[in-house]
């Protein structure tokens, strides 16, 4: 089980302090606050995650400063970040974002079309496909965050029974982590839960 610190929002110091405590792995959402915070803290040795969606015109940025990432649910921008990542630094560690339950305002891509976005990513290059992220509708009942992960974990295993060898399932945040490991999380994103109640008014772009 991996422990992703979401930093989203909050300064320097405050990774800063999360890494003296052991903290190796932090999350980005902003592309162009994770820059910064990543370029200040470059002689730390720092799992960067970007967790946030990714715009074309911020493709080359992501591919060169991140090592991971999450949110991949078009082709097309798996291609960029293949193409833009730098030989010297490996290749770059992604997830594919799932819309699992369907939500109207969420990204990601429809589960019955995993399987093929999968495999397209896996073929790329400058790209390691490390397995599925999906973010549900926020819920209070147990039963149905259970419900909606069981399908993520359902999906997952039936990528791996297609051959893709994935060994990562991104889910799970403060709010419903519980649920998220019950069902087979391998990977929770905590942010407020580590850092606090974020101020939002101090968000870069």
């Amino acid at each position: 089980m991996c422990l992703l610190a979401v930093s989203k929002t909050f300064g320097v110091d405050a990774v800063q302090q999360a890494f003296a405590a052991g903290q190796r792995d932090f999350g980005e959402n902003y592309i162009q606050e994770a820059v910064e915070k990543i370029t200040a803290l470059r002689d730390l040795p720092i799992c960067w995650h970007c967790i946030g969606p990714i715009q074309s015109n911020k493709t080359r940025l992501v591919a060169q400063h991140f090592d991971w990432v999450h949110t991949i649910d078009r082709l097309k921008i798996a291609q960029r970040l293949s193409e833009q990542r730098p030989a010297e630094l490996g290749a770059l560690q992604v997830c594919i974002q799932v819309n699992v339950d369907g939500g109207a305002t969420k990204s990601g891509v429809v589960p019955a079309d995993a399987l093929a976005l999968a495999q397209q990513v896996a073929a790329l290059p400058h790209l390691r496909l490390r397995g599925l992220m999906c973010i549900p509708e926020p819920t209070e009942d147990f039963a149905v965050a259970c419900a909606v992960f069981t399908r993520a974990k359902d999906l997952f295993d039936s990528l791996n029974r297609a051959g893709l060898g994935l060994d990562t399932l991104s889910m799970g945040m403060s709010a419903d982590l519980q649920a998220a490991v019950q069902c087979g999380s391998t990977l929770v994103r905590v942010g407020s839960a580590i850092f606090g109640a974020r101020d939002y008014g101090a968000v870069g772009a």
